[in-house]
């Protein structure tokens, strides 16, 4: 996973603030289960301190790595700029899963048809039953 700067700063601010567990976070944040030490290892990075004792970061030395522009409105833009973008990329996996499940049906179909010689697929020109 790749993430920059600005991008680790807001998901552990959403750490400290949530309440959530590191585990919590990297899933909501990467869709993966098991976290494997990175949130411990960007806080130490970025300056947050001694994460083990507590969840309040050390915001003096982190002052120094903080970027300028420090209002709530930039930082919440950002945040669901990024919560937006990881969720059009959930998005575009689940559609190239979809794409290549209906592409396999396809197949299957055109598969069965062929070996049983017996026809699976609707004809467009067909009237519905009527009883």
């Amino acid at each position: 996973m790749f993430f920059n700067e600005d991008e680790k700063h807001l998901i552990i601010q959403d750490y400290f603030s949530s309440g959530k567990t590191k585990t919590e976070i990297w899933k909501k944040y990467t869709g993966q289960s098991q976290e494997h030490g990175y949130l411990l290892r960007w806080m130490r990075q970025l300056g947050y301190g001694d994460c083990n004792s507590s969840k309040k970061p050390n915001l003096v030395s982190n002052m120094i790595y903080m970027p300028k522009e420090n209002n709530k409105e930039h930082r919440s833009e950002s945040f669901e700029n990024l919560e937006l973008k990881r969720k059009i990329e959930k998005l575009e996996r689940q559609l190239k899963d979809a794409e290549m499940k209906a592409l396999a049906y396809s197949t299957m179909i055109d598969i069965a048809e062929k070996e049983l010689k017996i026809s699976i697929k609707k004809k467009h020109n067909t009237k519905p039953f009527k009883k």
